[in-house]
């Protein structure tokens, strides 16, 4: 499995994340584009990072909330929504042009990733603004136990699909990730490292009920905000080559 991590979160003189320290060790970059962090200088950075290390280039588009970090859910109209994640794409593919850097993906943050997972006529409204934007750019959404329903729904609209699981979240018996309010939500640094040991042999994890459920996943989200973080990253990297 390929890693991708959320990066580019800085904004002005507020530092988010070790972006420099994990880019080394991932795969894919997940690049935040001002609606809920990040700036333009930051996205600059953070497309260069990403040009030095030949890591592939994701947008990381939210609902409009900078103060909320994009954590909260917006009722937007569908073709607000449309709107706001084309603008975000717009920006970033324009800066990593600047870069040469081409734009692959896209993978939506926070409240929207959660909202499209929850809500299928969310995941639909993505999936026309994806196809309805110039460039071909593939989705990245969580992988669960509907993952072929999935498929099917972005086939109608021509777009292609990135499955991803989560190295250190807790999942419901749904196969969704549990809200980071309940308890054992995230996970520890012993639990993390077990449950992607079962993502990379079985393609599947153990859920909050005690259940197996089966994921297969393109990618393993990862996380960089600390340096206990960036070691984690790198065990990560290392089973994964063994494994493969």
């Amino acid at each position: 499995m390929l890693l991708n991590c959320d990066l580019g979160e800085s904004f002005g003189a507020w530092e988010m994340g070790l972006d420099a320290e994990v880019m080394p060790h991932i795969d894919m970059a997940n690049i935040a584009c001002g609606f809920h962090a990040g700036d333009p200088s930051v996205l600059a950075a953070t497309l260069k990072l990403a040009k030095q290390h030949q890591v592939t280039v994701g947008a990381h588009p939210s609902y409009p909330d900078l103060q909320g970090f994009g954590r909260r859910s917006l009722n937007m109209s569908k073709q607000e929504l449309i709107h706001c994640v084309h603008y975000q794409i717009a920006a970033i593919e324009g800066m990593a042009k600047v870069e040469g850097v081409s734009l692959s993906y896209v993978k939506p943050h926070g409240a929207l990733y959660n909202d499209m997972m929850r809500n299928e006529e969310i995941l639909l409204t993505l999936l026309e603004a994806l196809s309805s934007y110039p460039t071909k750019l593939k989705l990245m959404i969580l992988a669960t136990a509907n993952a072929e329903h999935h498929k099917t729904l972005a086939t109608q609209y021509g777009v292609s699909l990135l499955m991803e699981a989560f190295a250190d979240r807790l999942y419901t018996d749904e196969g969704l990730l549990t809200p980071r309010n309940q308890p054992n939500a995230v996970h520890n640094e012993i639990k993390l490292i077990e449950q992607v040991q079962q993502l990379t042999k079985t393609s599947s994890v153990i859920t909050a009920g005690g259940n197996k459920l089966c994921l297969p996943a393109d990618t393993l989200c990862v996380h960089g905000d600390n340096q206990a973080a960036v070691a984690q990253i790198k065990k990560i990297k290392a089973m994964i080559s063994i494994d493969n």
